[in-house]
């Protein structure tokens, strides 16, 4: 059975589906309704007709009609409206903010209200002193005639060729819309304006070795004055690309960077020079003073010692006289006479010395016996 067969009775209405179908049935039926108000003739066989007369008033109001249904068709069709998932909608009453819509399905009033789309999930891309030629993982880029946004002048007088990046998303979309006439150029003048007043207070040397902090000052300054200006626009990040000097004075610039890298060496070697030495000599003056101080409490103590040794053998001395003197007499022969290797016993009555065997030193020979 065919698709025809599967029909109702009483056929298929047909109904337009979108709205080009319905303005083209629409243009087909004032084409049937022109042709209408003129009858044909039917040929040079037949009988020729008359032509009935024509009520214009009858005409213009069947085209205000279709005009009026063509506004309405066209009212329904505006009033529905679809956010993407990253857009939001502002919605505009007779020229005047009424309302932000989010992604979804929504309806406005055909004719009165007005519907602006505006991407906040995009992040935008402003580049400075280059551009990018073809995007991709090897990436072409172009800075021959971006001279004037690169170069700059740092705070002790040197010329610094500086390229950064500088990425934002629409934070408000109204602000975005009606506050700021071009966003785009506000947010590169603006940049262009912080970065040559941070880095002309700033070294040359410093904005080389210093660029993450250079990025981070930027950024901040950057979106206080986009803040200030009511731009919408919520800065992503600022990075620098390249900080070199000029072409103009690179080999100058290299000189200079080889020789600071010979003192920085240098100065390394001395400091590694002065941290082996100085700290080995202040050790041994350390050293030397602690002995110093060991001598010196060893003698006091061992003076302050012989004195209470001398006072307590006087005390002695003045209670005993004579057995003090002959005991100070034996402990001195017992320290004196052990290293003595020859002792002689002198007797005023004779006339030469008579040795003295040493019998502590050298064992004694036993005396031949006499009868």
């Amino acid at each position: 059975m065919s698709n025809q067969d599967q029909q109702p009775p009483w056929g298929r209405k047909n109904k337009p589906q979108t709205p080009e179908e319905m303005v083209a049935q629409l243009i087909k039926k004032l084409q049937d309704f022109f042709s209408e108000n003129q009858k044909q003739s039917p040929g040079p066989t037949g009988p020729s007709q008359e032509r009935k007369p024509v009520n214009p008033f009858a005409s213009i109001s069947k085209i205000l009609a279709i005009i009026l249904v063509l506004i309405l068709i066209q009212g329904v069709y505006s009033s529905v409206f679809k956010i993407q998932p990253s857009e939001v909608g502002v919605i505009l009453r007779l020229g005047k903010y009424v309302r932000t819509v989010d992604p979804g399905l929504h309806f406005k009033l055909p004719y009165i209200e007005a519907l602006y789309k505006v991407d906040v999930e995009q992040i935008r891309k402003q580049e400075f002193g280059f551009r990018t030629r073809f995007p991709g993982q090897v990436s072409s880029f172009d800075r021959s005639a971006y001279d004037m946004e690169s170069l700059m002048l740092t705070a002790d007088k040197n010329v610094i060729d500086v390229a950064w990046i500088v990425q934002y998303k629409i934070s408000d979309p109204y602000q975005y819309l009606f506050k700021v006439k071009d966003v785009k150029q506000t947010v590169h003048d603006a940049s262009e304006s912080v970065t040559r007043r941070i880095v002309g207070n700033m070294d040359f040397d410093y904005v080389l070795s210093n660029r993450d902090l250079l990025a981070a000052s930027v950024k901040n300054e950057l979106q206080t004055e986009l803040n200030r200006f009511e731009a919408g626009v919520t800065l992503v990040t600022v990075q620098f690309q390249d900080i070199n000097p000029p072409e103009q004075v690179k080999p100058a610039f290299n000189e200079v960077n080889a020789a600071d890298q010979d003192m920085r060496r240098l100065v390394n070697e001395a400091q590694a020079q002065y941290n082996k030495v100085i700290p080995k000599a202040r050790g041994t003056a350390l050293q030397i003073m602690e002995e110093a101080r060991g001598y010196a409490s060893e003698r006091v103590n061992e003076a302050k010692g012989q004195t209470d040794r001398f006072l307590a053998i006087l005390s002695e001395y003045e209670k005993a006289p004579d057995v003090t003197r002959t005991r100070m007499y034996i402990e001195t022969m017992q320290d004196v006479l052990p290293n003595v290797d020859s002792v002689y016993v002198i007797d005023k009555d004779q006339q030469s010395p008579i040795p003295l065997l040493n019998i502590g030193s050298t064992p004694a020979l036993a005396a031949p016996k006499t009868n």
